[in-house]
């Protein structure tokens, strides 16, 4: 399901209150089998929106307190996301360590930590203990003149060490699932860091990990590959539509090739 704090930008006000809707996600996530249900807090917008970002972590805390008992009760734990751009690891750390990781626990996204100004690796290193579902997929990201841009693409065409990942990922979290959520065909996004507004975003982040950051910038180049991009203005016409969604099928299988022979992840394909 979606976004689950009431002050956040991205909750829909026109629906149940978050802790209905949460106790329905669980009740569902429990009818269909799964353990765990994905949900999020929020998004980019809300780290320079009028509350401080603390203060949305709290709304969420206070929320995912008040349905412990039904999802204790059904056996599915609350997976966080890492959603794009709203919290940086750490912060989801201190969301799962103060709501309860009897039943909360993390949904590792390896695409949204760049908008965070955040190494994947970071990411996996500090939500490792707490993961019990993910979102992969692969990014460009590279130096830019205002400070570095990204962009997502399919698995291999980016410049994530997804090799070594997967080895982390299988030696940190064994017991965790992996899912493939291969986005592509939007352009690359600027993350302006040496300007000094951009900072009011993230002003308690440390420079170990921050330089980190840079570094897997300075290691990556733009996609030079072809690819159809959606974000356009104005009504698109319905050749764009079919080009887009071919944009995506062929990504999407690329993606599952190189997840099998090069990550050798899996299992029903050995055969």
């Amino acid at each position: 399901m979606g976004c689950i704090c009431e002050s956040a930008k991205a909750f829909n006000k026109n629906g149940p209150p978050a802790r209905q809707q949460l106790i329905d996600g669980l009740k569902v996530s429990k009818a269909v089998g799964s353990s765990s249900m994905r949900c999020y807090m929020g998004s980019s917008e809300d780290r320079l929106g009028p509350l401080p970002i603390e203060a949305h972590m709290e709304n969420t805390i206070k929320v995912f307190r008040s349905v412990r008992a039904e999802a204790m009760d059904l056996g599915v734990k609350l997976a966080l996301e890492n959603h794009s751009g709203d919290m940086q690891a750490r912060e989801v750390k201190t969301v799962i360590e103060e709501s309860g990781k009897d039943f909360v626990a993390a949904c590792l996204d390896t695409g949204n930590p760049i908008w965070c100004v955040e190494d994947p690796f970071v990411t996996l290193e500090t939500l490792a203990p707490y993961v019990i579902t993910t979102h992969v997929r692969d990014s460009v990201v590279f130096e830019h003149a205002r400070g570095a841009a990204g962009q997502w693409v399919a698995l291999g065409d980016g410049n994530v060490d997804l090799v070594r990942f997967v080895r982390e990922f299988r030696r940190l979290c064994p017991q965790s699932s992996m899912q493939l959520e291969i986005i592509t065909g939007r352009p690359p996004r600027i993350l302006p860091y040496l300007e000094a507004d951009f900072w009011k975003a993230f002003p308690k982040m440390p420079a170990g990990e921050f330089a980190r950051f840079v570094a897997l910038a300075k290691s990556g180049h733009p996609f030079m590959g072809a690819m159809v991009i959606e974000d356009v203005g104005g009504k698109r016409p319905a050749v764009m539509d079919e080009a887009l969604k071919e944009q995506q099928r062929i990504d999407l299988e690329r993606s599952f090739e190189y997840a099998k022979k090069t990550l050798s992840v899996g299992v029903a394909w050995r055969g």
